[in-house]
């Protein structure tokens, strides 16, 4: 059971009665509801500090005994090229695992996910102040579903034969608000640039809506993106301005990355469709859901619509 610390008036009280009543020292403890061992610790420091002994003292270490540099430079090597959490650190170190965390945690590398896996460099997630400063647009291609089912709802010994080419595919194309993570999408049949910029109109309105002005547009580096002009005028007509990630780094519009995933365990794959159009249709529905009433753990359980309408200074 926890019992509230004595404030300095019960540790008088508690040395008092021991030292001037003649209590015992089991019977003062039993009485201010703490154990013999606290009890004797007081008295001991009154009778060796007098009255000030019973103040309250910091429990802050007298020293402290860093990590060498060159025990840090180790841990941060052997953390970024095998990918070691703070147990197998340890072990191979020879260091207690609360200090390797604590060094992880100095450096900034406390989280795997915040390392390239390939390359072992940091890679630290980032967030916009405000709705609408920066916007993820991408796009996701996901096969069609023939009429009646696909493998999902045949089994693929069932399935009837189709020509090689199949039944083609689908272009998910979607924005994503920085900030607050709010969506939008829509399909399509392709991922041309007049394409992707009807899209991006058509979603820039729909975050206006919700009071969203959309400042810069960030894309990969796919053709239709960077070479279509039809695709910079729409960033234009917005009022916004455009940005291209890294080479070789999906990571920095990992945002939009992130939705895709959902959007295809959520939706896409998350049960059984007849036919491509069943699938299609609910796609809206599960839009208004993610925006409006699906818990985002990096919003700290809330929504996107509701970070968008919190007031400033509300939500943390």
């Amino acid at each position: 059971m926890h019992r509230r610390p004595l404030t300095e008036l019960g540790r008088a009280l508690l040395v008092g009665r021991v030292l001037a009543l003649g209590w015992s020292v089991a019977t003062a403890a039993e009485a201010a509801g703490v154990s013999r061992a606290t009890a004797y610790k007081w008295v001991r420091r009154f009778l060796d500090e007098g009255p000030g002994g019973l103040a309250d003292r910091s429990s802050r270490p007298h020293t402290v005994h860093r990590t060498g540099q060159d025990m840090v430079a180790r841990l941060v090597e052997l953390r970024c090229a095998r990918k070691l959490g703070p147990h197998r650190l340890a072990a191979l170190l020879g260091l207690a695992r609360s200090t390797c965390y604590a060094v992880l945690c100095r450096e900034g590398l406390q989280r795997l996910d915040w390392l390239d896996r390939p390359t072992g460099v940091v890679i630290r997630r980032y967030e916009r102040d405000r709705p609408g400063e920066l916007v993820h647009v991408d796009v996701k291609k996901l096969g069609r579903i023939p009429e009646g089912g696909g493998h999902r709802v045949l089994g693929r010994e069932r399935r009837p034969h189709r020509p090689k080419s199949g039944t083609g595919y689908d272009f998910i194309h979607a924005c994503v608000d920085d900030h607050s993570r709010m969506a939008y999408a829509e399909i399509h049949a392709d991922e041309r640039g007049d394409t992707c910029a009807a899209f991006l109109r058509r979603a820039g309105a729909f975050f206006a809506e919700h009071g969203i002005q959309v400042e810069r547009v960030l894309t990969d580096n796919a053709w239709n993106y960077r070479a279509s002009q039809t695709f910079r005028a729409a960033v234009h007509s917005l009022g916004a301005t455009q940005r291209f990630t890294r080479f070789y780094r999906p990571q920095t519009n990992g945002k939009v990355e992130r939705f895709n995933r959902t959007l295809l365990e959520e939706w896409a794959y998350v049960r059984p469709y007849a036919s491509n159009a069943e699938r299609a249709a609910l796609l809206p529905e599960w839009l208004h859901l993610y925006n409006h009433h699906r818990s985002h753990t990096a919003l700290g359980g809330r929504s996107p619509v509701e970070r968008v309408n919190n007031l400033p200074g509300n939500y943390s």
